[in-house]
């Protein structure tokens, strides 16, 4: 059984593990239960009722949030000729073909926290699939981070986009902003990144969609947030702007 802290335990007791909490309280909530002396990030835990064994049911895709992470990202891009040249001046960190690959494979580095790919060179990118994959950082189309906008892509990496996929237990984990954010911006953030995934609905999934929604600081303990009411909230948006 893990041991929890003195501090954790007391942030604890402010948490009513039994209520589903309406999005404005457990905001206000989730800022009184941190911690630590650091800025903690405040993460989205939701688990969805699919199955992620299937192909038909994955729930996979991108957003930008609002008021970003709170974090500076850095990235990597792979691409050849004029699109190198347009990705160092968009910002990104580290640019390269088949050299940067090699740097990966050769010499374990990792020192990015997104990989971009033009299309063109996704056959190079892929001989280090392995290795990309299980950290997270392979390009995907369905993220947008296989494109030859490859400036956009950057632009909206620094700007604030997150990607959500689920894991093996139907559960996507997500940053959504920083203890500092405050109540405006977290719940900005919050409903864009809900939103997206609740529009993500996959057309063969069954029975109640979000089956627990809840947020947390990165040392505090988790909050549950009413997903029904979600539903419902996003739903009635989509009715307004049809």
């Amino acid at each position: 059984m893990t041991q929890r802290g003195k501090n954790y335990i007391e942030k604890a007791k402010l948490v009513d593990r039994t209520q589903l909490y309406d999005l404005e309280d457990a905001i206000k909530l989730v800022q009184e239960t941190a911690r630590a002396k650091f800025d903690e990030t405040v993460e989205l835990h939701v688990k969805l009722g699919v199955d992620s064994r299937h192909a038909d049911q994955q729930v996979r895709g991108a957003v930008v949030l609002p008021h970003g992470t709170g974090k500076s990202l850095k990235v990597a891009v792979f691409a050849k000729g004029e699109k190198l040249k347009e990705a160092e001046e968009a910002g990104a960190d580290f640019v390269g073909g088949e050299e940067l690959a090699q740097k990966i494979q050769q010499e374990s580095w990792f020192g990015f926290d997104v990989a971009i790919a033009t299309p063109d060179m996704m056959g190079v990118v892929g001989k280090i699939g392995r290795i990309l994959g299980p950290k997270g950082l392979m390009p995907n189309p369905k993220s947008g981070t296989v494109t030859f906008d490859v400036a956009q892509a950057i632009q909206d990496v620094k700007a604030g986009k997150v990607e959500y996929r689920l894991d093996k237990g139907n559960i996507i984990h997500v940053p959504v902003g920083k203890v500092s954010f405050g109540d405006a911006k977290l719940n900005d953030n919050l409903k864009t990144i809900i939103g997206a995934i609740i529009k993500a609905k996959p057309s063969a999934a069954k029975g109640r969609y979000l089956r627990s929604v809840s947020i947390s600081t990165t040392m505090g303990p988790g909050i549950k947030i009413n997903g029904q009411k979600l539903t419902e909230a996003a739903a009635t948006k989509v009715e307004e702007t049809a």
